[in-house]
């Protein structure tokens, strides 16, 4: 093999080099990063969705039951079924965590049907017959489960969406936030409000404790 063509080979040879070695230095960069997480984000933030959405088709078939038992209680029935209309009416999708103002629109939605429904859980206290019915307990259990898994996808969504928005304001992702990915914008986060907290305990299975009567 000659001069000329050992230096062609040569060339050839840290052409081919170059172009393996930039993709693994940019992916040990972190280039891929961002968009990882954003994905891992959009999925975190589906499973939300998908346990609110659960919750919401229980309530129907809760609140007729109840209503079977205690017709009286129309205020918290009322209550209850509008703040479902009111959260199932707020629109949302994979854009919606990057959106201030209708995450909020939409958290706070669904903090006032915690609220309410907190409500409704109190009244199977005041009728036994309610209580022993067996639709009523079956939706108990599949609201009980609905709540926790709801509790679970919340944490999970912010877990995720914080260590994406750290990757954004972070070197060396900062430099690829701020060029290549220069459109991805922070995502919100579920904030622990009162309602949130107290909302609702779930729990038919065990009787009210009777209160000991008081000595003369």
């Amino acid at each position: 093999m000659n001069r000329v063509a050992i230096s062609r080979f040569g060339r050839n040879a840290a052409r081919v080099a170059l172009v393996v070695a930039i993709p693994a230095t940019l992916a040990g960069c972190g280039i891929n990063t961002i968009p990882t997480q954003d994905e891992a984000t959009k999925t975190a933030w589906a499973e939300v969705q998908n346990q609110y959405q659960r919750r919401a088709d229980l309530i129907p078939n809760l609140v007729a039951t109840v209503k079977g038992y205690a017709a009286q209680e129309k205020d918290v029935l009322t209550a209850v079924t509008q703040a479902r209309a009111s959260a199932t009416q707020v629109k949302v999708d994979a854009s919606t965590i990057t959106d201030p103002a209708q995450f909020q629109k939409f958290a706070a939605a669904q903090d006032q049907l915690s609220g309410v429904l907190g409500r409704l859980m109190v009244i199977q206290e005041q009728y036994p017959d309610l209580k022993s019915n067996q639709n009523f307990l079956a939706l108990q259990s599949q609201l009980e489960g609905t709540e926790n898994r709801i509790t679970i996808a919340r944490r999970d969504y912010n877990e995720t969406a914080q260590k994406y928005n750290t990757t954004l304001r972070t070197f060396p992702s900062l430099l690829w936030a701020k060029t290549l990915y220069s459109d991805q914008k922070p995502a919100q986060l579920f904030q622990a409000t009162a309602a949130a907290q107290s909302a609702p305990t779930v729990d038919f299975s065990s009787p009210p404790t009777a209160t000991p009567p008081k000595v003369q």
